[in-house]
Order: C-alpha cells, then sequence, then structure tokens
C-alpha cells in the first residue's frame, strides 16, 4: 500500500503529522479502483520521537471525518497521556477521498452509483484501518480503537473481523445491535423520541406554541431557506435531531424564540440556523447509508419513513401539537434536499438491497479475549440502550459502564473523565 506523510504542523500544545495511504476501493478486489484515506497524527511536543502505542479514532456518523485538533482538551487530553492518536477520516469523509452527489452523478447510471455506495460502510472502513495499522506498526503490531456512537459499530466490526489487531477498545455510546433489524431500532427510536419531546415540552411550556405557529407558517405558503431548498413542516421536524444531545432542548428553544419577531416573517437568522442544524446534505453518506449500517442480509425499505406510520402523532397536522423527529431518514429527503436529489434514485436502490453482506460474527465475539469496555448512556436517544447491554451480553470481557449523567454526546461534553474511566476499567482499576 502507497502511504506518504504530508504534513507536519506544531501549534501550542501539539505535534500533528498527515498521512494519506492509497486503499482499493473493493478490498475483495486489491488491484481495482483506489481511494485515499487520510489520518491525523497527535502527538503531545515531550512524546515526540518516543514509540509510544497508537489509539485509532473511529468518528460517528456514518460520513462524517474526525475531529479537527485545536489544542488540548477533551479526551484526547487523556489519550495523548500515554498514546500518539491517529484521527481518521474514514472513507468518503474530510481529507480522504470525498463522497459528493456531484462526484456520484459523474460515476454514471442510478445503478453504478449505487453499486458505488455498497463499499462506504463499516466493513471497508475497518478494512481501510487494517492496512493502514500494518503500514504504521507492521503486520504483528497492535493498537488501541476508540469508537463514538457509529464508531462503535466499526470497533465491533473490527472486533469480529481481526481482534489479534488489537490491544483494547473503548467504546462511547456506540454498542450496535448484532442481529436486529432496521425496524427494530427505529421501532425504538422513535418511542425514546416521544420521550424527548415529552421532556422538552415540559421543560419549556412556551415552546409548544412557537412549534406550531412556525408549522403553520410553514404549511400556508412556501418559505425558502438561504440555499434554495424549500422549508417545509416535515423538515422543521428535523430540528428534533438535537435533542438527543446534552444542551439539545437549549439550542431548539433559543432558536424557536427568535424566529418569528416579526409575524409572519420568518427570522433569517432562524432560516440560516435550521439550514446548519442538520448535516444531510453537506454529508450525503449519512443520509445514504444511515439505515445500511443495520442491515445484514436484510433490506432496510425505507425502514424509519415505514415505522413512522406506527406514530401518528409525529404525522403534521394543523391543529394538532407538533412533535419534532430524529435523525431518522427518509425517501422525501431525496426530493426536498436540494443536494440530495440528484442521487435520489441510487438511494433507492440501496433501500431495497437485500442482500447486504454480515457486519458481526457472533461466533468471534462469543469468544472475544480483547480488552474492551464501553460507556452506555441510560437515556441515550440515538443508541438504544437494551439492545445495547444484549450485545454486550454476548461478548465476554468487554466490560459495561452504564450511567444517566451524561447523554450521546458525553465524549465531547467531559471526554477526559469518560475515556479515563474507561482506561481504568481495561486496566482493572475500575
Amino acid at each position: 500500500m502507497r502511504h506518504r506523510q504530508v504534513l507536519l504542523h506544531r501549534i501550542p500544545g501539539f505535534v500533528l503529522k498527515g498521512h494519506r495511504f492509497e486503499v482499493p476501493l473493493d478490498h475483495a478486489n486489491p488491484t481495482g479502483e483506489t481511494l485515499t484515506i487520510y489520518a491525523r497524527e497527535v502527538m503531545y511536543p515531550d512524546n515526540e520521537g518516543k514509540n509510544l502505542p497508537w489509539i485509532l479514532y473511529f468518528q460517528g456518523g456514518p460520513g462524517f471525518e474526525s475531529p479537527r485538533p485545536g489544542g488540548p482538551g477533551g479526551w484526547m487530553k487523556r489519550a495523548l497521556r500515554d498514546h500518539r492518536v491517529l484521527l481518521l477520516d474514514q472513507r468518503g469523509t474530510g481529507m480522504s477521498t470525498p463522497v459528493t452527489a456531484d462526484g456520484l452523478v459523474r460515476r454514471g447510471s442510478p445503478k453504478e452509483q449505487a453499486s458505488y455506495l455498497t463499499h462506504f460502510r463499516a466493513d471497508s472502513i475497518v478494512d481501510d484501518a487494517e492496512l493502514i495499522r500494518k503500514t504504521l506498526i507492521g503486520e504483528s503490531g497492535r493498537w488501541s480503537i476508540l469508537g463514538q456512537s457509529f464508531g462503535g459499530f466499526c470497533a465491533l466490526r473490527y472486533m469480529s473481523q481481526a481482534p489479534d489487531s488489537l490491544s483494547a477498545v473503548f467504546i462511547t455510546g456506540g454498542i450496535p445491535p448484532l442481529e436486529l433489524t432496521a425496524d427494530d431500532v427505529y421501532r425504538a427510536t422513535f418511542h425514546r423520541v416521544r420521550e424527548q419531546n415529552s421532556l422538552f415540552f415540559d421543560r419549556y411550556p412556551d415552546a409548544q406554541e412557537l412549534s406550531d405557529s412556525i408549522a403553520d407558517r410553514l404549511a400556508a405558503s412556501p418559505v425558502t431557506l438561504p440555499n434554495g431548498d424549500a422549508l417545509t413542516p416535515r423538515r422543521f421536524q428535523q430540528l428534533g435531531i438535537s435533542f438527543g444531545s446534552s444542551d439539545g432542548f437549549e439550542q431548539i428553544y433559543y432558536l424557536l424564540e427568535r424566529a418569528m419577531m416579526n409575524p409572519p416573517d420568518l427570522s433569517l437568522s432562524f432560516l440560516r440556523a435550521v439550514e446548519g442544524c442538520g448535516s444531510f446534505d453537506t454529508n450525503p453518506l449519512y443520509a445514504i447509508l444511515h439505515e445500511a449500517i443495520y442491515c445484514q442480509e436484510t433490506a432496510s425499505n425505507w425502514s424509519a419513513h415505514r415505522i413512522r406510520d406506527e406514530f401518528p402523532e409525529f404525522q403534521y397536522e394543523t391543529g394538532r401539537p407538533l412533535r419534532f423527529t430524529g435523525e431518522m431518514v427518509y425517501p422525501w429527503m431525496f426530493e426536498e434536499y436540494g443536494q440530495l436529489a440528484p442521487i435520489r434514485e441510487a438511494a433507492n436502490i440501496l433501500a431495497a438491497r437485500d442482500d447486504w453482506p454480515r457486519l458481526y460474527d457472533i461466533q468471534t465475539l462469543g469468544k472475544n479475549s480483547v480488552p474492551a469496555a464501553a460507556v452506555v448512556y441510560y437515556d441515550d436517544m440515538y443508541v438504544e440502550r437494551p439492545f445495547s447491554e444484549e450485545s454486550a451480553r454476548k461478548i465476554p470481557g468487554l466490560k459495561l459502564w452504564i450511567t444517566n449523567q451524561y447523554e450521546h454526546n458525553g465524549l465531547r461534553a467531559d471526554g477526559e473523565r469518560i475515556l479515563d474511566r474507561l482506561i481504568a476499567m481495561v486496566r482493572g482499576y475500575a
């Protein structure tokens, strides 16, 4: 595999090295088309030149690049005490070969676009990581991995596929169901989102009137976002994606209260904020593969869209109290989001695919010997706690810390403390 170091930066507190790796698009066809994978090495200046163990970071998503370090703090402050960190831009994201709507259209027909996109799930991401590991530390070298949210799904795939490459595994809010279907997941998620709505409107009683007024205004006549997309009531409902973060209620309430300062017009600040609340258009993999991460030998068939019909309170109607939805993906998004519209047919093909390979090897996980620890958030809106607990019971040696002190963004909110405890758990000190 071709590898080159491309950048060396020094910022206060950090030494940063950029790496580019050339990997196969399809790891089953190593002589075919290739992708570039970018990863950023981070270390403390005092540790430069030391042969410290590696910890690889898998970002949440799917379809998001690794964080960009600005200075010591958060989980990296703890990790860098005794590791060097590798921040991986998963294939299709960040500085790696990107997936964009325009780029997909240039590949040809919707069928060709869909075929290309099948190579961007956790199995291919882990295949990339394995080639990178062998390049950086040798065939027999081991490293630790830290997976946040979808990154935890990648971690369990890694434990299924190449456990001998791992010295330790840390997971934050990201233990996936090993055998459940997308329908099982989204049915549970809608229940959780319904609970979050109740908590939100209890905390901010005037938010109901504000929300209903905005939705009714959107239904009455067209409103255009600054990027040219139409803002519809159902797109407005997607603001509920923020309800899974510890500060999400406040984000949305403060957004609502400034929306109609000059009725019936919606303020520009509100419209710009709504446009930036979701990442479905800027990170198309997030929309395209969101349901596929749960598919193993089954099709999603637009699971969230179908399951939503079981929860009529989420169907907007004038005169009915509005309820916000979560991070679920719907087929209408590939019409109303301008950046997604060109790849609508490819998304439909992927939603109908029923031969997705299995992601997790239950037998291998059942014989796990890799030291592992995970924090499971009791009230997590994105990753269903009972499903995480069920999966963990099937993996020997995976220690759980179940807490209601944090929500899904715990690693961002208090990463140093969380990672410190997970490391202590793996080492037998907690």
